[in-house]
């Protein structure tokens, strides 16, 4: 086991120049984000998107899907000291052209690329990722499927492998596990499914690497103590100064649960439903760490709700079936992560 002193290490590495001749750091942001319906308005043959579309019932034009990209580009934008995300996970997306068309019109000075793919989704709502190509290259991209036993179809949980500069590989997952849609109790079965069909791949990356650098992002429409999250996927809540085990995952989000945090507001309660989970790599590893207590609930002042029994909430896109205008339902998190770089004497 190994003592979490990230801060430490950092010190005695920064400081060691009688053994090596240049060092250097990069910090990185990575982010998740539950867009909220984010729809094109043509009709899918193959999908329920009836409800999004210019003559449905939530007359879904391109006026709106506009100003719905220009509201999460907004929020986008100001992440990490409004120098944006090195990784965005993002979910609730019906087609990648929807991202694409987002990077384009406001990103124009930022070399974003999308990392995506359709899922058998009744509703046509998918898992993507937007990265900084400037930092990453794509190495491969996966789906898991996740069979629930009643045969309904549900998002793929979706991988995405990038490399950095130094050769390393990172592996990113972004979820969207099945709802509580007719109760926690009845839908839970569902939700531990995915963590299984989740952990199963974890468990061969761990195998192949005790070391792997993975990250799990996502709406995982469950808290970090419910049973998926915590006994199936096997996560345990990070603490100062604990001993970190090898091959073992850890859920960022854990601190703001504790504190009664969350980020989706339910019947006036609110929900740690988006997440970050670290695998033990993450703390261990010399060149890629994370950055103790930088998980944060990013939520700036124009994405809240300013009054009334919504008040702190995220303004959504629709409030029932009444236009709202605003950016999406949940509120994204993050967290910051500084990238080593040690050339040695010569």
């Amino acid at each position: 086991m190994i003592k979490f002193i990230f801060n430490i290490q950092i010190l005695i590495l920064l400081s060691t120049n009688f053994m090596f001749s240049q060092t250097s750091h990069d910090t990185l942001y990575i982010a998740s984000w539950n867009l909220e319906n984010l729809f094109d308005t043509v009709d899918d043959p193959n999908k329920r998107d009836e409800e999004f579309l210019p003559t449905g019932k939530k007359e879904w034009t391109d006026i709106r899907v506009d100003r719905k990209l220009e509201n999460l580009a907004e929020v986008i934008s100001k992440m990490n000291n409004c120098k944006g995300p090195s990784i965005l996970g993002v979910t609730e997306v019906e087609h990648q052209h929807l991202l694409d068309s987002m990077i384009v019109r406001h990103f124009p000075d930022r070399n974003y690329k999308v990392a995506y793919a359709e899922s058998p989704d009744n509703r046509g709502i998918d898992n993507g990722l937007i990265y900084n190509a400037d930092i990453f290259t794509l190495k491969l991209f996966d789906t898991l499927r996740v069979d629930l036993a009643s045969g309904y179809p549900t998002r793929y949980i979706f991988q995405a492998d990038l490399i950095n500069k130094r050769g390393m590989t990172l592996h990113f997952f972004v979820n969207h596990w099945p709802s509580r849609s007719g109760g926690e109790e009845k839908s839970r079965p569902n939700r531990i499914k995915a963590a299984e069909t989740l952990r199963r791949r974890v468990e061969t990356l761990f195998a192949a690497n005790g070391n792997a650098l993975i990250c799990i992002l996502g709406d995982l429409n469950d808290e970090p103590n419910n049973e998926s999250i915590q006994n199936t996927l096997g996560t345990m809540f990070l603490k100062k100064d604990m001993d970190i085990e090898n091959k073992s995952l850890y859920n960022l989000s854990s601190v703001s649960f504790e504190n009664g945090e969350g980020t989706y507001l339910y019947r006036g309660e609110w929900n740690m439903l988006d997440q970050i989970i670290l695998s033990s790599g993450f703390f261990t590893n010399e060149r890629m760490q994370y950055i103790d207590d930088s998980f944060e609930l990013f939520k700036p002042s124009f994405l809240l709700t300013k009054s009334g029994k919504y008040k702190g909430a995220p303004t959504p896109t629709f409030g029932g079936s009444k236009y709202l205008g605003g950016y999406s339902d949940h509120i994204p998190v993050g967290a910051k992560f500084i990238e080593i770089n040690v050339a040695k004497k010569k």
